[in-house]
């Protein structure tokens, strides 16, 4: 079940098909609903201010995606990830936003890239300074760090380096926008990665461009699978994964 205040509709305004869905799909890239709990159907509907029936719809499209598992008779559940797969979605993200990270120098940034970019970057050292509330800064830094990685796979200009970053996003904890395992330290040193990439994507530098994302995606790994390991004992077993360094 989701949490009692983990989604609700805003300012009594109900939301619309694609806007629900999008909400839906937020909260389980964002860690809101517990792995292998059962979607409350009732709950949901009376929290975002829904009928059942749209309700229905956006969960059926969000299992079409991966994101649900459905059961006959039984409803919806939230996929139970292993190590090994959220190890191999980094691993593959890291490919894949290498990728578009050197495509970006090498095509260069428009001005409203760099503008976003350049905010997305601000945000974020706002969220990390000292005094912030850790709720807030998590919240924050969170955005800023979705918006860095998609502007930068827009900058790319291919449409299939998204798609297979998309594709990795399906399993949660590898999403750009799940940060739950990081404390203010890793935080801190991800966003100063976010600063070098940017460096080096301004300065036209294709391959270390890709090689600090690379680095980056695998170090948020490391990271993951770590706090995965500390939740699940029986999951330590598991083969630890190679170094991040590229």
């Amino acid at each position: 079940m989701a949490k009692a205040s983990s989604i609700q509709a805003g300012q009594g305004r109900r939301p619309r098909s694609g806007a629900l869905v999008e909400q839906l799909r937020q909260a389980l890239l964002d860690g809101q609903f517990a792995p292998a709990s059962r979607l409350n159907e009732v709950h949901l509907s009376r929290s975002l201010e829904v009928s059942r029936t749209p309700l229905r719809s956006a969960l059926q499209m969000l299992a079409g995606e991966g994101l649900l598992h459905y059961t006959p008779n039984k409803g919806f559940t939230v996929p139970e990830q292993s190590l090994a797969t959220i190890v191999d979605a980094y691993e593959m993200r890291a490919l894949a936003e290498g990728l578009a990270a050197r495509l970006a120098a090498e095509r260069g940034l428009s001005e409203a890239q760099r503008a976003s970019l350049d905010a997305s970057l601000a945000a974020g050292d706002a969220a990390l300074a000292d005094g912030a509330e850790p709720a807030a800064r998590r919240a924050a830094y969170a955005a800023a760090n979705e918006i860095f990685h998609g502007t930068i796979h827009e900058a790319a200009g291919s449409s299939l380096v998204r798609d297979v970053v998309r594709l990795c996003q399906r399993v949660p904890q590898a999403s750009a926008h799940n940060i739950v395992a990081f404390d203010l330290d890793d935080m801190r040193q991800r966003h100063a990665l976010h600063h070098r990439i940017y460096d080096a994507i301004l300065g036209r530098e294709p391959r270390e461009a890709e090689a600090l994302m690379r680095q980056h995606v695998l170090s948020v790994k490391l990271s993951m699978a770590r706090a995965f390991a500390r939740r699940l004992p029986g999951e330590a077993a598991a083969p630890a994964p190679a170094p991040g360094a590229v």
